[in-house]
């Protein structure tokens, strides 16, 4: 007697090679657009979730660039202003205080123009 595979499993065969090829499209959760709600930055396809004040709503945000304001990257997922851009890096007040008073902000600078590289 021949293996049939059960009318279920079949069906999930089918179904999933199409659910797999598609890993870039926006999604319900992941792969946000700027402007969408979001809990996380990891939701976010620019990598920021950014809130205005404690009391806003997040959003997914563009990365700061360069001379824009910015916080450094952590790992609350939520920012009051976005981590810089790739290449760039965030100048700010890296200490413990700073990131319990909320000052932990700073500015994108390039870290080629800023070593004196002209």
């Amino acid at each position: 007697m021949a293996n049939v595979l059960p009318p279920c499993l079949l069906l999930a065969l089918l179904l999933l090679p199409p659910a797999l090829s598609a890993p870039h499209e926006r999604g319900l959760i992941f792969n946000l657009d700027t402007g969408e709600l979001c809990l996380q930055s990891a939701q976010c396809k620019s990598g920021c979730c950014h809130r205005g004040s404690g009391l806003s709503l997040a959003r997914c945000a563009p990365k700061a660039a360069e001379f824009q304001e910015c916080s450094p990257k952590s790992i609350y997922g939520v920012y009051y202003k976005c981590p810089c851009e790739s290449g760039l890096t965030c100048d700010a007040d890296k200490t413990i205080v700073g990131s319990i008073t909320n000052s932990d902000f700073g500015t994108c600078q390039d870290p080629r123009r800023s070593s004196g590289s002209r």
